[in-house]
């Protein structure tokens, strides 16, 4: 099986953590990071997003944006199953996420942030968690300058930064749906 993961945003084919201002200005629809891949039977994606936050900060939660697991599974470039995610709060303020669209699910998978939520073979967490993305930006910088290789891989400019992340993972062959490859991505909308 072959397992194509992009990352696409509307103004960008890539993610990257220092936005323009309209964009760090809505951390919540900010893509970070997009990751996937398939192992063991499982297909697992996860969108990050508000990144920068720092360490001990709150985790970012908007009821107003939605963010979209796009898989095509006949190689066409056209998404076949939409996984969409979102967020709510109860009467006491508390939040909570929901997943639909998962191929072979009776309904959504909900319910609080911060716990893992499992039903009908998927698993879906949301919450904070340590930026996985590693970079040396002043080495880049330097880089750049000087025009000599400079990075250091001691340096992460990301240390000590957190984002708010969504986590999924479910039986890949309800994604393959009879298909031999997999192209997946994400996309987040605001209402």
């Amino acid at each position: 099986m072959t397992l194509t993961t992009l990352a696409l945003a509307a103004s960008a084919l890539a993610a990257d953590h220092a936005e323009a201002p309209g964009a760090a200005a809505d951390a919540a629809a900010d893509i970070a990071d997009f990751y996937a891949w398939a192992d063991g039977g499982r297909l697992t994606t996860i969108i990050t997003f508000a990144g920068l936050t720092p360490a001990g900060g709150a985790a970012t939660y908007d009821a107003d944006v939605l963010y979209t697991v796009h898989i095509d599974n006949d190689g066409d470039n056209v998404s076949d199953i939409d996984v969409l995610v979102r967020f709510g709060q109860n009467g006491a303020g508390e939040w909570g996420v929901q997943a639909e669209g998962l191929p072979g699910a009776a309904g959504p998978l909900s319910g609080a942030v911060n716990t893992t939520l499992e039903a009908e073979g998927y698993q879906l967490y949301a919450g904070l968690r340590d930026d996985p993305f590693f970079f040396d930006l002043a080495g880049y910088t330097d880089t750049l300058t000087t025009a000599t290789l400079s990075f250091d891989s001691t340096r992460d400019s990301f240390a000590g930064t957190n984002v708010t992340a969504l986590v999924l993972e479910g039986p890949v062959d309800g994604y393959l749906d009879g298909g031999t490859s997999l192209n997946v991505w994400a996309t987040t909308a605001r209402k």
